[in-house]
């Protein structure tokens, strides 16, 4: 073990208690922090025991929280909302920054329409009863530059003060919170350290952060404010920009392996602590309980995959990840056109496992399907994802995304390919034609806050779309493309609950982020274009929201993963013989 950093931080609520509460008799503060409405309720009624008047804001989504906690929503008719369009930011950061309040105002009509790069929403607002109203919004933001050397809007802490004692003057200013604090703390200790110039730099880096917690559901599907999980997905991503950047690789490189990034937030008072730690798969938490796969409503354990899939036969696949876990997989030879199934690539993306399983378990029935199975390609990542699920069930997870060694599997070559050698295998024993890849995404927005908000290189996967197909195929298989993308979604279409999930999504999204690239098949949103990266002239990729869902939804997510599995190897079967 090799400690970076270890540092605490004053929470900035405290301090901003502890400056305006005495001799401030008769001040008005406004603040915008990154804490919870409980929290600056809770610290105005304090102030307000001093004599100082406080409106205390949040500064993470300020227009979603206003409409939350200030505006006046009932008997609300319609809103007109001009949003800042700032030329540090894309066009709609601002737009996308306001969702999903379409879906929350459900019935309200509402135009958004863009402004100046002013850093205010400025909102109409009209009432059944015939009142009308105005209002600014004030979105703090800081410009500056990013670990990348970009400049880079970011939200941020801001203090506001007038009728201060003694005649001092009015203060108008960006207050850098402790969160930021500790942002940047770890990020330009890690930017700093010798890392040397072989990979992996480390078996596994460990980031623990202490923050004040903005935990708060809304009301429209999975939805959530959460600045923790915020925190995890803009420490892990930006810290992989870091080490590409070292590595001396194009940003977005997939190939990197700096070994495993694993942020951890917590509750509790401002520290950070950044160390590079070995492996420990012996400390790890109990097996989950054993479901019936068809029901499951949460995840599979990596224990109950590999029982599953042993109950199908076929001959094993051997392959083991880089910490040593095997990768379930099989080969099951048949007279019909082999295709293979995997899912897991993304380990925090967990309705493919059970969606593969269950469709294998159909079609193995027959004994002329010829199958490949690896239902969960990526173990190191899942058992991460099962480990960070402890504190945070519902979060997106991203650090359990990639392998152990930080990349992603798809793209490793050479030597040492551990879990990649399954699929490799699976597809020169198969001769495949037809890949069928399942794969998930953030069942709620993605947010990168502290470096521009927006998720660099994955914009448009910041709000979720419902369920949708991406076909890459290889130039002379565009026709037999479309038609297996038209099977499929004929029968996905019988599945009302699907159908609703992306009528409302993609109601939400375009509202906030437009149209999309996608074009609609009979209700699913499909992306299709020639690829030749691939062996298998056709690879058809799954994408449910369900990053990090139960009950339900769950079982709708496995569901639709089993039709897709199970209309395309069919399509495929009669076409291709």
């Amino acid at each position: 073990m090799t400690l970076l950093l270890d540092q605490e931080a004053p929470r900035t609520l405290d301090a901003v208690l502890r400056d305006l509460s005495e001799g401030h008799q008769g001040a008005a503060v406004e603040a915008w922090l990154f804490e919870d409405e409980a929290a600056r309720r809770e610290a105005e009624t304090t102030l307000a025991s001093a004599g100082v008047s406080a409106r205390l804001r949040s500064a993470y989504k300020p227009l979603l929280h206003a409409v939350l906690e200030e505006i006046e929503t009932e008997g609300l008719a319609a809103a007109v909302i001009r949003y800042p369009v700032h030329p540090a930011a894309v066009p709609d950061r601002f737009l996308m920054e306001a969702y999903p309040l379409t879906a929350l105002l459900d019935g309200v009509e509402l135009r958004f329409e863009p402004g100046d790069e002013t850093l205010r929403y400025r909102v109409a607002l009209t009432y059944r009863d015939g009142r009308t109203a105005t209002t600014e919004i004030f979105a703090p933001n800081h410009l500056g530059t990013d670990h990348l050397g970009a400049a880079c809007l970011s939200p941020t802490g801001w203090l506001r003060v007038t009728g201060r004692p003694e005649g001092e003057p009015d203060l108008d200013e960006r207050l850098e919170t402790e969160v930021e604090g500790l942002f940047r703390a770890a990020v330009e200790t890690v930017k700093t350290h010798p890392w040397g110039g072989d990979e992996p730099y480390f078996e596994r880096l460990s980031i623990t952060v202490e923050a004040p917690a903005i935990e708060r559901a809304l009301p429209f599907h999975e939805e959530a404010v959460s600045l923790h999980e915020a925190l995890h997905e803009d420490l892990y991503f930006t810290l992989l920009e870091v080490f590409q950047r070292h590595s001396g690789r194009p940003a977005g490189d997939r190939r990197l392996q700096p070994g495993q990034i694993v942020p951890e937030i917590r509750a509790g008072a401002p520290r950070v602590r950044v160390e590079t730690v070995a492996f420990d798969v012996s400390g790890e938490p109990g097996d989950w309980p054993a479901q019936v796969v068809e029901t499951a409503e949460a995840p599979l354990s990596i224990e109950q995959v590999h029982r599953e899939l042993a109950a199908l036969g076929g001959q094993p696949i051997l392959a083991r990840s880089r910490q040593g876990r095997a990768v379930p997989g099989l080969i099951r030879p048949g007279s019909r056109p082999a295709v293979v199934v995997t899912g897991g690539q993304h380990a925090n993306e967990t309705t493919g496992p059970v969606g593969a399983l269950r469709a294998a378990q159909i079609l193995l029935q027959d004994p002329e399907h010829h199958l490949a199975l690896i239902p969960l390609e990526n173990p190191d990542g899942y058992a991460l994802h099962r480990r960070l699920c402890r504190d945070n069930p519902r979060h997106m997870h991203h650090a359990a995304r990639y392998t152990a060694l930080g990349d992603d599997l798809e793209y490793r070559s050479g030597d040492g390919l551990y879990e990649r050698a399954a699929r490799s295998e699976a597809i020169a024993r198969t001769g495949a034609q037809l890949h069928v890849n399942l794969h998930g995404y953030p069942a709620h927005e993605w947010t990168r806050p502290f470096t521009g908000y927006l998720p660099r290189g994955f914009e448009m996967w910041t709000i979720p779309k419902g369920f949708f197909l991406i076909l890459r195929h290889h130039p002379e298989w565009q026709e037999l493309g479309m038609a297996l993308i038209e099977a499929i979604t004929r029968r996905l279409a019988r599945i009302e609950p699907l159908l609703e999930l992306n009528r409302m999504q993609l109601a939400a999204y375009g509202a906030h982020a437009g149209a999309g690239p996608f074009t609609v098949i009979n209700g699913i949103p499909c992306l299709i274009g020639p690829d030749e990266r691939h062996v298998p002239p056709l690879t058809l990729i799954t994408e449910y929201p369900d990053e990090t869902i139960y009950g339900d939804r769950f079982a709708l997510g496995h569901q639709v993963q089993m039709e897709t599995v199970l209309a395309a190897v069919e399509h495929h079967a009669g076409v291709v013989a």
